[in-house]
């Protein structure tokens, strides 16, 4: 072997087709010395000459801050790669040049592979590879790889010589002072390929894990040597000077790739088409003026038509189940009563029950919600909620995952598998039921149009703004968690953007509804059916001629009347604990004394009942905020359970919202009361 080179990239941009167009058959999975990680290499032969190419994992960058990144990095500084070949998407040739960048303030022996120009042509982006070539000052070879156009100027440039000087992007003058502290030092003790101004960064930002390959490629430590500390005590003076510490030196260095990538794709990119018009999109969606409004603005428009339109279908659903129990009551007459009832007015009327109150407002939201992701908009929302988690200790991805809370949390919680950092993951699962999922909205619904806000647009307004409130409290509780018990610093992530799709409603209606709702609402079926013969039968049982209900009730009335609330609704949730769609029925039902779970005909029926025992403003808002934050349903605590593998954990996630909630309804009852005195 003559060569060795590494192939780079970002994943998705045809990394693997170059490797594979580069090496055939002749390749093979092996371990870098002194390492365990396993990286795939080929060879090809170029002349005279044999190659060895080592294909690094896909990565976003190389901040090192998962193991594909730092293994990437390390090999690119380590790893005695002769030149690396970075593979670059001609469609998004702006997001792959950070990766570029970062690889050329390590080395200037580099070659840029721009794959994908024919997907380029299609969707009408013209790149000037001329221009692109002197601005980085490599060789850059445009190529189609899946076609093989380009494949043999990519392997001519890989045999022959590959020189250039490693890319010094300007970091602003805080930053350049307290790197020129730092360089002259390090380049005096460096007998390496890797440029010096890179490693006196990495000083300064405190990079451990690379500081410590260093130490152990070079056979000694870099920053034991008196000027190299002296620089490092002087750059750190420096900037700390002007308010600057490690986290904003990272931001400042991260602005000034970005700014040298803007201005370099700004010369070589020609927009026409579809990428222009996402380009413009972006302004408005993920613009700081107008991100937030929107997003307040899809999710009101969400609830209101989940609100409004979820009212007529729920009513024909009802009206069939009463229908269908009075048949199912019927055929059963020879049965004996108590057996008849405990399975027609116990088993069966929870589970019509369900399905009538769940199904309608899942059959809209979910094809709504699904109809953002297909339009390519739900990962903006990710992208602007980011900063958010991330200024409290959790991870960006968090987001994705509270999104899919909406729709279920024990979904949600499944979704939790993508965030990397295990400190992260039960961040998001001991906080996902902070969102309401669709079993709680038709309580939130109905609860706020009878006492808060009336019917319509009020309605889906104050949903909204429980909405807001959950997510507030998801980040209040990630922070306090991040400082208690998941200390420990957020990571990074990198989200890729997809393009805006026009969305298709069929294949969206179709998947939404079988992929989704159907799969959600068989679960709630499952554990509806076995809680409404508990019911029935706590109903139904009477030692002492008062049913077990009454006295469980009686029993959490205490706690109850300190929350804003009294112990039939605690009951309620309690019993309601397989499925949060039963939660109001099984407060009907106490209410009334009665021995079977009790329907309403109509809203105004069902605050005749509440109101006749006592609620009022009060009564409703701590019951909204206690839907909001109590424990996740039987199937989130289970699906906890499974992702965690830990009973600890599990009930850590069910004693943090309910605790939260108990706080909420408590303070709110309070301030109440003292408000009602005050103004006496």
């Amino acid at each position: 072997m003559n060569r060795t080179l590494a192939l780079a990239g970002n994943p998705n941009v045809g990394k693997s087709t170059v490797f594979n167009a580069l090496t055939g058959a002749r390749q093979h999975t092996g371990n870098w010395a002194g390492k365990t990680v396993e990286l795939a290499e080929g060879s090809f032969v170029f002349g005279n000459e044999r190659l060895r190419v080592v294909d690094l994992p896909g990565t976003y960058s190389l901040s090192a801050e998962s193991l594909d990144e730092r293994t990437a990095r390390d090999y690119i500084c380590f790893g005695g790669a002769d030149a690396v070949v970075i593979v670059c998407d001609a469609t998004c040739l702006e997001r792959n040049l950070i990766l570029a960048v970062q690889t050329l303030e390590i080395t200037g022996r580099i070659i840029i592979c721009l794959n994908l120009m024919d997907e380029a042509k299609k969707k009408k982006i013209t790149v000037d590879p001329n221009e692109l070539s002197r601005l980085l000052g490599v060789r850059v070879i445009p190529m189609s790889a899946r076609k093989g156009e380009g494949l043999e100027t990519l392997k001519e440039a890989m045999a022959g010589e590959i020189e250039g000087a490693p890319l010094k992007t300007d970091y602003g003058p805080e930053v350049e002072a307290a790197i020129s502290a730092v360089e002259p030092a390090v380049a005096d003790k460096l007998c390496c390929g890797i440029n010096p101004r890179w490693i006196a960064i990495k000083l300064l930002e405190g990079d451990e894990s690379l500081i410590d390959g260093l130490d152990r490629f070079l056979g000694y430590s870099i920053t034991a040597f008196d000027d190299v500390a002296f620089g490092l005590k002087k750059a750190r003076e420096l900037l700390r000077e002007k308010g600057l510490g490690p986290e904003d030196l990272a931001g400042l260095v991260t602005r000034g790739r970005i700014a040298t990538v803007e201005t370099i794709t700004s010369r070589v990119i020609k927009e026409r088409g579809s990428f222009a018009a996402d380009r413009r999109l972006d302004r408005v969606f993920t613009g700081k003026a107008l991100a937030v409004p929107i997003m307040l603005a899809l999710l009101l428009g969400i609830m209101w038509l989940t609100a409004q339109g979820a009212n007529y279908p729920s009513s024909v659903l009802s009206s069939l189940f009463d229908r269908a129990e009075g048949r199912l009551d019927g055929l059963l007459s020879g049965w004996n009563s108590f057996l008849r009832d405990m399975l027609v007015h116990g088993m069966f009327r929870v589970l019509g029950w369900v399905v009538a109150v769940m199904l309608p407002p899942m059959a809209i939201f979910f094809p709504l919600f699904t109809l953002l992701e297909d339009f390519g908009y739900l990962p903006r929302v990710a992208f602007n909620l980011d900063g958010c988690f991330r200024r409290c200790g959790a991870c960006g991805k968090q987001a994705l995952t509270t999104c899919m809370g909406f729709g279920c949390n024990a979904v949600g919680v499944t979704g939790c598998r993508i965030i990397d950092s295990p400190r992260e993951k039960l961040m998001a699962m001991l906080t996902n039921s902070f969102v309401p999922c669709n079993g709680r909205l038709p309580s939130l619904i109905a609860v706020s149009s009878l006492f808060l806000t009336g019917s319509g647009a009020g309605g889906a307004l104050c949903v909204t703004a429980a909405i807001v409130l959950g997510l507030s409290a998801t980040m209040a509780v990630c922070k306090l968690l991040s400082m208690t018990l998941l200390r420990g610093l957020p990571s990074s992530f990198a989200l890729e953007l997809p393009p805006y799709r026009r969305p298709q409603v069929g294949k969206v209606i179709v998947r939404s509804i079988f992929d989704r709702t159907v799969h959600v609402l068989g679960r709630a079926a499952a554990v509806a059916a076995p809680a409404g013969l508990l019911i029935w039968l706590l109903a139904n049982i009477s030692p002492g001629g008062v049913p077990l209900l009454v006295r469980f009730s009686d029993f959490l009335d205490p706690l109850g009347r300190l929350m804003g609330l009294d112990g039939v609704i605690l009951m309620a949730f309690i019993l309601g604990f397989p499925a949060n769609e039963i939660v109001l029925p099984l407060a009907l039902m106490g209410y009334t004394c009665g021995s079977a779970l009790t329907d309403y005909d109509s809203l105004s029926a069902l605050g005749g009942v509440l109101t006749a025992n006592g609620w009022g403003p009060v009564t409703a808002v701590c019951f909204i905020i206690f839907t909001l934050f109590h424990f996740p349903c039987s199937t989130t605590v289970l699906t906890i359970h499974k992702e965690s593998g830990s009973l600890k954990w599990t009930l850590w996630s069910v004693a943090i919202p309910l605790i939260t909630g108990i706080l909420l309804c408590i303070a709110v009852n309070g301030a109440a009361r003292l408000l009602v005195l005050y103004y006496k």
